[in-house]
């Protein structure tokens, strides 16, 4: 009879194990399906939708507003559960103060075709840059700036370009260690197919680094990003942010990059 019950037990666990595998990426990304205009967002007048076209083919689009008194221009890349149009006012700011500021869509995301995966993410953010490249912004003009699993692609693309920073709001240490905390009875380490692995990435990036994580994130551990910010090169900032969450924190975190922008990027 005991013998019985942990066969049950172990076949139990091994089909929800297969299904957590199967499952993984509909558990990570979470695209809206249609795509919102910036009329129709009520964005920013200074935006422009840009058309660019991956090196494997997917054609996405983007936001974005030049420069106007600033050299420098952020690149953004949003969460996990976000759009173009819900990002937009996280642009306000910055483009009051001068700032160019990209507003990056990923694959499958805002109704583009596609879906999303780490190595597609990473194909979006490089024709991103690439489009800017384009339009005569260097790289060491651009900041790049990521929110919870958008940090996942700045710190990539910080550790392939030579940018003037990186800005990472809720970050975390990899998706294994995210998905560890949720599913403490599953090897998420083994099962991960997307791993964005900012642990070891971040160590390869000598840029100035700009950390905020909310003191209450109940979605990303604060250890993490604390972690992450003892990993970090030097120059390196960090504010934990109290009493806030993980989707809370923008209004008090944009104070603090713009200040950390006028001398990491603040000449005209």
């Amino acid at each position: 009879m005991l013998g019985l019950f942990a066969l049950s037990a172990v076949t139990v666990y091994l089909v929800l194990l297969v299904i957590l595998f199967l499952a993984q990426r509909r558990l990570l990304y979470f695209p809206a399906h249609s795509y919102t205009s910036i009329t129709e967002a009520h964005a920013n007048r200074a935006f422009n939708e840009i058309p660019v076209k991956t090196t494997d083919g997917i054609e996405l689009r983007g936001w974005y507003a030049p420069a106007t008194s600033r050299p420098c221009t952020i690149v953004f890349f949003h969460g996990n559960g976000d759009s173009l149009s819900t990002a937009a006012g996280i642009a306000e700011p910055y483009i009051t103060a001068g700032y160019g500021f990209f507003l990056a869509e990923y694959r499958g995301y805002s109704g583009l075709p596609g879906a999303p995966t780490e190595s597609g993410l990473y194909h979006d953010a490089r024709a991103y840059l690439q489009s800017l490249k384009n339009r005569g912004v260097d790289s060491r003009n651009i900041i790049l700036y990521g929110h919870s699993l958008g940090t996942g692609v700045a710190v990539q693309m910080a550790s392939e370009y030579r940018t003037a920073g990186l800005m990472l709001l809720a970050p975390y240490l990899s998706i294994p260690k995210v998905a560890q905390i949720s599913f403490p009875f599953f090897p998420s380490s083994l099962l991960a197919l997307d791993r964005f692995d900012n642990e070891i990435k971040i160590k390869q990036i000598h840029s100035p680094v700009l950390i905020g994580n909310g003191s209450e994130d109940a979605v990303v551990p604060p250890s993490q990003g604390k972690k992450l910010y003892s990993l970090a090169n030097e120059p390196k900032e960090f504010h934990p942010l109290p009493g806030l969450g993980h989707n809370d924190t923008f209004d008090a975190f944009t104070p603090l990059s713009l200040r950390w922008l006028e001398h990491t990027c603040g000449g005209n």
